[in-house]
């Protein structure tokens, strides 16, 4: 019996029997030789048996292999360069744990819809297998900057009675005879957690209430929101951009193989790089209306007109300083310009759209209570967030990234529901 490993580190084993433990990925057969291709969660890998090698009951159950059946196949080793992987396993021994009935998902095309039913299946093909290892590293990402650069991951409620980002998308539950809702972000909380631990981020699921069939939204998304205390606007573009680039980096460092398969252009990830281009929301607009897009200054940038914005640039493209009508309560105004709110975004290139989302927090107390007053808000629900006005206020800045459209945007992929294992849309609940 050889040394118990996974696909992925075969190449540490070369010459040497081995045990793995995984499923078929599909099966043929020449006369005396057949081959397996094994996949175990890390990789996929030629399994051959031959008859010269195994006896004629071992040969026989090979045989009796469906596709997905959960398997033990022990060998040796062989680097060949022309299979997957560059190794292949000669197989000397095959314990069956379980043959599968026949799967539905055959190697052939299936519609949208389909897949979407069978998405608990869906996972095992080799497509979103390789979304799903660049989304764990995107996630890996944002946790080794942030934690290198000594933010602290503080938790904040998954339910909360207050609105952060406008109350009509807002998913209303009951909470034991009281309103609550399903957070829309954990922003607020985050600025109590910067006032103690200065600089902190949060993690987690975030929920909207949108009724958008787009390619670009889902109900249900993974959000990590850094916050900053003693930070400015200036300082929160600086930081964002940093882990953008960042993310990109890592991925093209250690995830070449599944952008491969997924037949990601990498040359358009490889001029990521620091500082990204800078472009006021004023600019934008003039931008908009010469590409002759009847845009008029004070409005929200839709979809498309993001797509039109972020293809004049081959980085991320950072827009700033937005209308204050159009941004939250809590965002704070240009000192300069009343009309304005010190908020940024950041547009994915090749238009995957907004990436990340946030800008400078109003820390006035008296201005502050005047905004919740002016957006009809419950003063009363915001007494402990005004607190953070009351003791010991400083000027703060935060920002929320959306996990699934980096990760869309990283491996190329059109719509998010590719980009989180079990997405939630206007339409859609199960599996």
């Amino acid at each position: 019996m050889g040394s118990l490993t996974t696909i992925q580190r075969l190449s540490e084993f070369a010459g040497q029997s081995v045990e793995l433990q995984g499923w078929v990925y599909n099966t043929r057969s020449s006369g005396k030789i057949g081959f397996l291709m094994l996949r175990d969660g890390t990789g996929i890998v030629q399994s051959v048996i031959s008859t010269d090698d195994v006896s004629g009951e071992l040969f026989g159950t090979f045989e009796t292999l469906t596709q997905e059946s959960a398997v033990t196949v022990r060998g040796e080793v062989r680097e060949d360069k022309r299979a997957p992987g560059g190794y292949e396993l000669l197989v000397n021994g095959l314990d069956v744990h379980h043959v599968a009935q026949d799967y539905p998902i055959a190697p052939k095309e299936h519609g949208t819809a389909f897949l979407m039913d069978h998405r608990h299946l869906w996972l095992r093909s080799r497509r979103q297998h390789a979304i799903m290892l660049v989304r764990h590293e995107v996630i890996r990402a944002c946790r080794d900057f942030l934690d290198n650069n000594d933010f602290v991951l503080v938790d904040t409620p998954i339910i909360t009675p207050n609105a952060v980002e406008g109350t009509t998308t807002l998913f209303a539950i009951d909470y034991f005879g009281r309103s609550a809702y399903l957070t829309q972000s954990g922003q607020l909380y985050n600025e109590a957690n910067a006032i103690a631990l200065k600089k902190v981020y949060c993690f987690g699921p975030t929920f909207r209430a949108e009724k958008s069939k787009t390619r670009r939204h889902l109900t249900e998304f993974w959000m990590v929101e850094p916050e900053m205390a003693y930070c400015d606007l200036d300082g929160n573009i600086e930081w964002a951009e940093q882990l953008v680039a960042y993310i990109v980096s890592r991925v093209l460092e250690t995830r070449m193989e599944q952008l491969d398969v997924l037949e990601r252009d990498v040359s358009r990830l490889e001029v990521i790089g620091t500082p990204f281009p800078r472009v006021s929301y004023t600019e934008a607009v003039d931008m908009l209306q010469k590409a002759g897009i009847d845009f008029q200054w004070g409005g929200d940038f839709g979809g498309g007109d993001e797509t039109i914005l972020s293809e004049n640039f081959e980085q991320p493209l950072i827009i700033h300083r937005f209308p204050a009508a159009i941004k939250a309560f809590y965002m704070k105004r240009d000192p300069d310009d009343e009309r304005l709110a010190l908020g940024v975004d950041i547009l994915a290139p090749e238009g995957y759209g907004e990436i990340v989302g946030g800008g400078q927090r109003e820390d006035d107390l008296d201005t502050l209570t005047t905004l919740i007053k002016q957006n009809d808000l419950p003063l009363e629900d915001y007494q402990w967030y005004l607190d953070l006005r009351r003791y010991g206020s400083v000027p703060h800045s935060g920002f929320g990234m959306g996990i699934e459209r980096v990760v869309g945007w990283i491996c190329g992929v059109p719509h998010l529901r590719e980009t989180i294992p079990y997405p939630r849309t206007l339409t859609r609940l199960e599996p």
